[in-house]
């Protein structure tokens, strides 16, 4: 019975002096270390597979559940080419309405289109007077935009997107720049990768080019109304609810009653530009040459720096593409400072979002915003549907809207179960430095009895 006695005593006084010897919690102790050297980045590349597997969404939107760009639900309700203005949506004639009673239209004639030369008025009114105001014939209406901030280069492209564009987007990115893109609507309809890269990969701003690109005084006030409204619908159901701010006609072509459908009905700023490359008319019988392109875009970034620079240039070709391309170096070299056009007054990029990341205040195309736009980059909110008469997601605005809200409460059962988890965690530590302490007072009785007896 010693002998049980003495090796029941040295067991205990064993299991005491290793439990007491690794705590828990200590982890003071070496460990071995694998002879291989960790690789020295813990992320994949950008461009490795699994990226697009779990990618965050990093632009905010205003809650709403959009159709995918590019898939049929997403094109669906849009003119497949002219404006069809039996089919606008009501919202925008009743404010066309409005703002016609109201006196805030101008009642200018629409100009005839004339091949090979600008828009000819009725009866001879004079473009250049104060009561039209063309745009066309540079006459500039102080609502407009032609120059930029001096020693600002506020860099802008028109007619995008195209298969030009991919080179022009890939070229910004590796610069580490943005732009502001002036969209043609049926070209977006046509090239829905080409509108995802650069407001999603890009994340450039993006400003409205009207959607099938005419000459905007020989319109209607109703033509008006659907080439800019139907563009601005679609960037709206494409960029997370995003309104557009700015606009730019077709050939410059604007007056004091198309800038003030654009402002009235649409909330539109009208841009247009100081210098004019010509790039567009490169390969055109007549037309400027690639050299010229880029002899008159090194003068100018060589030259005065007061006003700052709005050039008009394109996505139509490698060559409007490359000129720009080319002349990229001598802009920094110059000392011109480079900014999207739509950002270059420090103001907001969009009517309520103040970039393409930003929050978005919902809103919908034709109706004035109930509040100002958050600059906050951070969260989304909640709103309604805005899509187009007739298509699959103006129909099912009662499905976008249990969708979100399916969302949020996903998100809170998430919330609510990594708190569950983080509980139970805490508990099972607590519970199992309860039984680590429970052992070592039952050895300690153990030992203190056999040494008693």
């Amino acid at each position: 019975m010693p002998a049980v006695r003495s090796f029941l005593f040295l067991a205990a006084a064993a299991l005491l002096s290793s439990a007491a010897a690794h705590p828990h919690d200590d982890h003071e102790h070496a460990h071995a270390v694998n002879a291989r050297m960790l690789p020295s980045t813990w992320y994949h590349a950008e461009d490795h597979p699994v990226r697009n597997l779990f990618r965050r969404a990093d632009a905010a939107t205003d809650g709403v559940t959009y159709a995918a760009v590019g898939s049929p639900e997403w094109s669906a309700g849009y003119p497949p080419g002219k404006v069809d203005t039996a089919a606008l949506p009501q919202a925008w004639t009743d404010a066309l309405a409005a703002a016609i009673k109201a006196g805030t239209i101008p009642n200018i004639p629409p100009a005839n289109f004339v091949p090979g030369s600008n828009p000819v008025y009725p009866n001879g009114l004079d473009p250049l007077s104060d009561e039209v105001c063309s745009a066309t014939e540079k006459c500039r209406n102080s609502g407009d935009i032609w120059d930029a901030p001096d020693g600002v280069f506020a860099s802008s492209f028109d007619d995008g997107p195209t298969e030009f564009s991919p080179a022009l987007y890939d070229f910004l990115k590796e610069n580490n720049v943005i732009t502001t893109h002036f969209m043609i609507g049926i070209n977006i309809l046509g090239s829905p990768s080409g509108f995802t890269q650069a407001f999603e990969d890009l994340q450039s701003d993006i400003a409205v080019h009207t959607w099938t690109h005419p000459y905007m005084t020989t319109l209607t006030n109703e033509e008006v109304l659907g080439e800019l409204g139907w563009t601005m619908q679609l960037i709206h159901n494409s960029t997370g609810g995003r309104i557009p701010k700015y606009w730019r006609p077709p050939y410059g072509d604007s007056d004091n009653r198309v800038r003030a459908i654009a402002k009235e009905v649409f909330g539109l700023t009208t841009v247009i530009w100081n210098q004019d490359t010509e790039d567009w008319s490169v390969g055109t019988p007549g037309g400027a040459t690639r050299t010229a392109v880029n002899d008159n875009l090194a003068k100018w970034i060589s030259g005065p720096k007061s006003p700052g620079l709005i050039i008009l240039e394109h996505e139509l070709s490698n060559d409007t593409v490359g000129a720009f391309m080319q002349a990229f170096p001598l802009i920094q070299q110059n000392g011109w400072n480079f900014k999207s056009l739509a950002t270059m007054n420090g103001g907001d990029v969009y009517q309520n979002a103040a970039d393409s990341l930003a929050s978005v205040t919902p809103g919908s195309v034709g109706v004035a915003l109930a509040s100002p736009p958050a600059s906050s980059s951070a969260g989304s909110q909640t709103g309604s549907s805005s899509a187009p008469a007739g298509s699959a997601s103006a129909g099912n605005k009662n499905n976008t809207a249990k969708t979100s809200a399916a969302t949020g409460s996903g998100s809170s059962s998430s919330s609510a179960a990594q708190a569950t988890t983080s509980a139970q965690q805490n508990n099972s530590n607590s519970a199992a430095a309860a039984l680590g302490s429970g052992v070592l007072s039952a050895l300690s009785a153990l030992a203190a009895a056999l040494v008693l007896s």
